[in-house]
Formats: C-alpha cells, sequence, structure tokens
C-alpha cells in the first residue's frame, strides 16, 4: 500500500499499527472500534483455569486467531495507547473515536483504562449494558456493561435529536457469530447513524461489524485486521449485507498533505 492512500471499502489484512501509519492525515470523519481485551492477561476471571465450567468451551480460551490476547499489562496499555494516537492523527478536526473496552479487576484492583486514554480528549464514557456474562470471582459482582469511549476532537457534533438518546444503551450481545469476542450490528448502527460520518475506520475489524453496520447507511469504511480468518469472515459477512441508502460519493481515495 502507497503512502497518502486510503483503502475505502476495503479491510486491510495486517498489524494495526504499520498498516495506520500508512493512512494519511485528516482522512477519516470516524473510528469505530473495540480492541482485544487482553483477557488471558487476566488474574481475576478465571481464564488461567479454563478446565472447568463455563469457560470450557468459551471460544476466548484460545484467544483470537494470529493473536492470543496475553500481553504483559504495561506492553498491552502502550499498544493501544498509539493505536489511539494514531486514529487521532486520521481523524477530520470534527471526528471522533468511539472506542469500547471493558474495566476488570487485575491483582485486587481496577483497571479503569486511564492507563490507554490519559492524555485524550475523553468527551465522555458511555455505558453499554448488555444481558449475560461469566465471574469466576467471589470478591467482586458480576459485571453487566462495558464502557465505550467517546474521544472527541473540538468540532465533532452530534446529528439534531442525537444527544437524546442518553449515555447508558442497552443492546443484547452478538450470538449467531463465529468470532470469539463479537458486538452487535446494532450498537454500531446507534454509533454511526448517530452522526454525519461518510468514513468510517475500524482498525480492529474482527468480523466486520463495523462494515456491516455502515454498508447498511450507506457509509464507506475502512478497516484493519491481523487475522486472514477474520478478514475472509467479515468479508462474506459484507459480500451478503444489503445497503438501505446510496451512497454518497467521495472523489479522493488519495489525500494530500
Amino acid at each position: 500500500m502507497s503512502k497518502l492512500t486510503l483503502p475505502l471499502d476495503r479491510i486491510v489484512c495486517g498489524d494495526v499499527l504499520p498498516v495506520l501509519r500508512t493512512f494519511p492525515d485528516n482522512s477519516v470523519d470516524l473510528v469505530v472500534t473495540s480492541p482485544p481485551y487482553n483477557l488471558k492477561n487476566s488474574t481475576g476471571n478465571g481464564m488461567k483455569n479454563p478446565n472447568h465450567g463455563k469457560w470450557q468451551n468459551a471460544a476466548l480460551v484460545h484467544g483470537y486467531a494470529n493473536y492470543d490476547d496475553n500481553m504483559p499489562h504495561e506492553e498491552y496499555a502502550a499498544w493501544q495507547h498509539e493505536v489511539l494516537l494514531e486514529c487521532m492523527r486520521v481523524l477530520k478536526d470534527d471526528g471522533a473515536i468511539f472506542y469500547n473496552h471493558k474495566w476488570r479487576v487485575q491483582a485486587g484492583l481496577l483497571q479503569d483504562r486511564a492507563d490507554i486514554v490519559y492524555d485524550l480528549p475523553v468527551r465522555q464514557i458511555i455505558i453499554w449494558r448488555r444481558k449475560g456474562g461469566i465471574n469466576f470471582n467471589p470478591g467482586y459482582f458480576l459485571p453487566t456493561y462495558e464502557v465505550i469511549y467517546l474521544i472527541a476532537k473540538p468540532k465533532f457534533k452530534l446529528v439534531p435529536k442525537a444527544n437524546a438518546y442518553g449515555d447508558i444503551w442497552e443492546f443484547t450481545q452478538e450470538l449467531n457469530n463465529k468470532h470469539p469476542a463479537p458486538y452487535p450490528v446494532a450498537l454500531i448502527d446507534r454509533i454511526i447513524s448517530s452522526t454525519n460520518a461518510q468514513i468510517i475506520l475500524d482498525p480492529f475489524m474482527g468480523s466486520g461489524t463495523t462494515a456491516v453496520a455502515a454498508k447498511q447507511l450507506g457509509r464507506h469504511y475502512v478497516g484493519i485486521e491481523i487475522s486472514p480468518e477474520y478478514c475472509q469472515m467479515a468479508e462474506e459477512r459484507i459480500a451478503n449485507t444489503k445497503a438501505e441508502s446510496k451512497k454518497q460519493p467521495i472523489s479522493l481515495y488519495s489525500f494530500t498533505e
């Protein structure tokens, strides 16, 4: 891929940071993503000994395809922070990042992801309340929500009336999906349709949910995914998705600094 080329309506199969660094500044309207959570490094959720109970048949026990989800915590936080900084670089001045993550207890202490988002312009935290969950730790209650950080550039605004949704959203987790940790299309639809964004980037595309929602809404997508297996899964889902409205034409596939 050449420098200053944005691959519209494509998923680039590759490592997130090297690929992101080839994208031009100020070229996407919105970033919507949910990264790997580094769950296998956790001390508090039972995945270290998954030979019994509900984790026994959980796909995440084996990690993701091409990624085992088990980095040293400091390395993981630094990696995620760097990805977010690159996403800020490629965002237009009226853009925003919706960054879905999960709080967890590590060594008896709450990790609130401050070591990932610490110097970024977090404007709001949205609570995604989901049904179900697993908790093997008797030291705290079953977590039933995840957090979405709205990291916004100064000129970012929602479309009229979208602010009436409030900051607690309830969506059932995606069940009919072979990816080990998918999120629901309806959640991403809520985010994208609340903006006028025409080009939506997901640097951890997974099974293609962000692209599916973007296509349904007649928007353009750009994806990055390290796993060839998930890239193929995403492309198949996108091919089977019908657009509900006509996309606005984007005249520039290449951008200049």
